[in-house]
């Protein structure tokens, strides 16, 4: 099997000669670029595996190359990196569709536990495709209707459109349902590691998730807040 290909879009040479280092001697095949517009126009020639993209760059900007990506209807998967470190950034990024961030400065080790989890998940995408002709047993909670071999939701009898992790979070607690997770154990099963700190994201994914499938997000009524303890989705009726 050919290594994975990954996109480093990153303006400062330094950080951008660091990461090439690093991710080629993890095994992987790796391109990089100096700005967003370069990146995009990669990923019109060829689709990359994953893409490293940096927040700030000159010209298009990672945010502006993530929601470029999605509106062309590609899941590929993204770890942004941000030097900013406000709250408003990262949930901006993700909303945008990114997969994940990292915040500057960060550890190579973090970097690569992040890209290999980013990588499963979407090697278990890629895997459910080709078995989406097995027998197409659905998973059920009332008008919320998922088809995990060939990665479909329907709700209420309309078709949704998730990312990879948005996918994967929601298959997650409905395999589970009435099951109450903590935040951190959501970023162990769904995102792959642990990591002080980075719970938010997880709140962040589950408010995306409410805004497709909740008549009012604020009042939700699929995916309910358990206080003190984390998520859940409610039990099948």
């Amino acid at each position: 099997m050919p290594p994975a290909s990954i996109l480093v879009a990153e303006d400062q040479t330094d950080i951008r000669e660091l990461l090439v280092m690093n991710l080629r001697g993890a095994g992987y095949e790796v391109a990089a670029v100096a700005d967003g517009a370069a990146a995009l126009a990669s990923q019109s020639e060829h689709s990359s595996d994953l893409l490293v993209l940096d927040l700030m760059m000159p010209g298009l900007d990672g945010l502006e190359v993530c929601k470029a990506l999605r509106a062309r209807g590609r899941n590929t998967p993204i770890l942004m990196l941000t030097a900013k470190s406000t709250e408003l950034d990262r949930v901006l990024g993700l909303e945008l569709g990114a997969d994940d961030y990292l915040t500057k400065p960060f550890s190579l080790a973090e970097l690569l536990a992040r890209v290999k989890a980013l990588l499963r998940r979407a090697d278990l995408l890629r895997a459910a495709q080709a078995n989406a002709g097995g027998d197409g047993r659905a998973i059920r909670n009332g008008g919320l209707e998922i088809l995990p071999a060939k990665r479909q939701v329907r709700f209420r009898g309309a078709s949704l459109e998730f990312t990879a992790l948005e996918f994967d979070l929601l298959l997650h607690f409905a395999s589970h349902p009435g099951h109450v997770f903590s935040r951190s154990q959501l970023l162990d099963a769904v995102w792959g590691y642990t990591h002080d700190g980075y719970e938010h994201t997880v709140t962040t994914h589950i408010n995306r998730l409410r805004n497709k499938l909740e008549a009012d997000p604020m009042r939700p009524e699929l995916i309910l807040t358990v206080r003190g303890a984390g998520y859940k989705m409610r039990d099948s009726p």
